[in-house]
């Protein structure tokens, strides 16, 4: 029975040290082989497999946002019952004497003893009878106990992270509508006079960056919590900035480019490591979301907001250049989560998510930033 007691001790280093590294090490894991990189490979698939094949997927993302909660405490529930399982074995393999009511023996028995012990139920109608299994039985429980306070600890560490994202998500809204697009953040930011805050907006969204890259490559489980709104998405959201910052890098005139610089960098990071953490690569390249005579119109469309971008084929090529070291991954983020990629401009009438309610229509309030907005009938 030698094999069978490393075979249970195998699969509870395992279940443990996947544990540890998914709840407690606070860095990526490059082995590809997990515990928990396969209980995603296997589900996720499966979850999507219809919205991912459906046109109108957006008829879906109520039922995809199920998935990123459903998923941890399925994951949870995988650690537990590998560790039950692996005690099981040991004492199975051990031939631990337990006593019971009416001298049952085997591995049926072995598995219940381990799971009233794991989840410290102290019913006492099957306990040990030798040292060794004593001890076993001791471990598991603290082992058990231990879990559970891990799983309380952990809960409200993944929703406190994913508040935080979600909070400077919804705060691009008023920016930039929903979904979000490079073209109305700066139509938005240009029309009030106010090309000075982009770089406020852009430092924001450079801590946004390292936040999210922090957080999720901890707890990968992230990944898939979407957003409250249908519209919104933390991967479209993250597009939307590159293509700002990408926009003022090639040249917006009074605008300062370090920031942006900065900020792209810091985006293009996180896109970059968070596929890697998904254990996907970037696809091939996709039509092109700016193609020259569309560029030429959000320029336009731009100069009416008083946001003037050079117009010279050196300025056009290092937009084409920083397009390309971002776009392949955000694409492959997309294609992986399900959601649409997003374009520099909306093809759709934008949406403001704030002006919506279930009491007043979004027709019904007045656009704020236009500059035909009367102050009030007072003259204040």
């Amino acid at each position: 029975m030698i094999t069978v007691v490393i075979a249970g001790l195998v699969l509870m280093v395992t279940i443990l040290w996947d544990t540890f590294e998914a709840v407690i090490l606070p860095r990526r894991i490059r082995r590809k082989i997990r515990v928990t990189n396969l209980v995603y490979a296997l589900t996720w698939p499966l979850w999507s497999y219809i919205p991912r094949r459906s046109k109108k997927w957006k008829k879906w993302e109520h039922y995809l946002s199920w998935y990123g909660p459903l998923s941890m405490f399925f994951l949870l529930a995988v650690w537990a019952f590998g560790l039950i399982i692996s005690f099981a074995i040991l004492h199975w393999g051990l031939r631990s004497p337990l006593k019971t009511p009416e001298g049952e023996s085997g591995l049926l028995v072995d598995l219940y003893m381990s799971g009233s012990t794991f989840f410290t139920l102290g019913l006492g109608d099957v306990t040990p009878n030798t040292p060794l299994a004593r001890v076993l039985t001791v471990m598991e429980a603290g082992l058990g106990f231990g879990f559970l306070a891990l799983v309380i600890g952990y809960l409200p560490v993944l929703y406190t992270a994913f508040s935080k994202r979600e909070a400077q998500i919804t705060m691009l809204d008023a920016r930039a509508g929903s979904p979000p697009t490079a073209a109305e953040i700066l139509m938005r930011t240009g029309t009030a006079g106010a090309l000075a805050s982009l770089q406020r907006l852009m430092a924001d969204w450079e801590v946004m960056g390292a936040e999210t890259l922090e957080t999720h490559i901890s707890y990968p489980a992230l990944l898939y919590y979407r957003s409250h709104h249908t519209n919104q998405s933390w991967v479209v959201s993250f597009a939307a900035m590159l293509d700002v910052c990408a926009l003022v890098i090639a040249g917006i005139e009074k605008v300062d480019k370090w920031q942006a610089q900065l900020t792209f960098a810091m985006l293009r990071h996180s896109v970059v490591d968070l596929l890697q953490v998904l254990n996907c690569a970037p696809g091939p390249k996709r039509e092109d979301r700016l193609p020259e005579d569309e560029r030429e119109s959000l320029y336009a469309y731009l100069d009416t907001a008083g946001v003037h971008c050079i117009r010279t084929p050196e300025a056009a090529a290092k937009l084409e250049k920083l397009r390309s070291m971002y776009e392949p991954y955000v694409a492959a983020l997309c294609n992986h989560l399900v959601l649409p990629m997003p374009g520099f401009t909306s093809s759709d009438r934008v949406r403001d998510n704030w002006k919506t309610s279930a009491f007043q229509r979004a027709e019904a309030l007045p656009d704020i930033w236009s500059p035909n907005l009367d102050a009030g009938q007072d003259g204040h």
